[in-house]
């Protein structure tokens, strides 16, 4: 069974895609594997070409929220890059629930494909290297692998040179 509202986001993510002219395959997965570890393990994609959409929130109020694209072999540089690009004090991952309300989707399906247009997408240049990236589908049950090429056909995205350079220690 497929999360609440994962159909309409799923058909954006879509959409978008299409609209961009780029090739793109649809992987279906269990929203059980969702999240990166499992989903590399069960469906034998490797780490390294796996991107990862965090969202990440400034502490202070009123709240200010970029969406972060990274390979999940490498960690994102929250008290360095992220802080001096939102330019405060601190600044922290969003949970859940934030992450839902903002993007409209569950943790495990975030992609950068089918955001609301005010928020930032900040892409970690070493995504750029990969020839072919998976991203999330929207939805828990969905993924996307893509040339990254497709963050030049989305208007908020920007390329961040060091936005995650901490490898993920084993």
């Amino acid at each position: 069974m497929s999360e609440p509202g994962s159909d309409d986001i799923e058909a954006r993510v879509r959409r978008t895609l299409d609209e961009t002219g780029m090739p793109y395959e649809v992987i279906p997965c269990d929203p059980d594997y969702a999240d990166t570890a499992a989903f590399c393990e069960r469906y034998g994609y490797a780490p390294e070409v796996s991107a990862n959409t965090i969202v990440v929130a400034s502490k202070s109020e009123p709240r200010d929220y970029a969406a972060c694209v990274v390979l999940a072999t490498y960690r994102l540089d929250v008290n360095h890059t992220i802080r001096k690009r939102m330019s405060v004090k601190k600044v922290s991952f969003a949970d859940a629930d934030e992450t839902a309300v903002l993007t409209g989707m569950a943790i495990g399906g975030v992609t950068p494909l089918a955001l609301p247009s005010h928020l930032a997408i900040w892409v970690d240049a070493a995504v750029m290297k990969c020839d072919e990236i998976i991203l999330g589908g929207g939805s828990r049950s969905l993924k996307v692998k893509v040339a990254p090429q497709i963050f030049d056909a989305l208007p908020q995205a920007e390329v961040v040179e060091g936005l995650a350079n901490i490898p993920v220690s084993g």
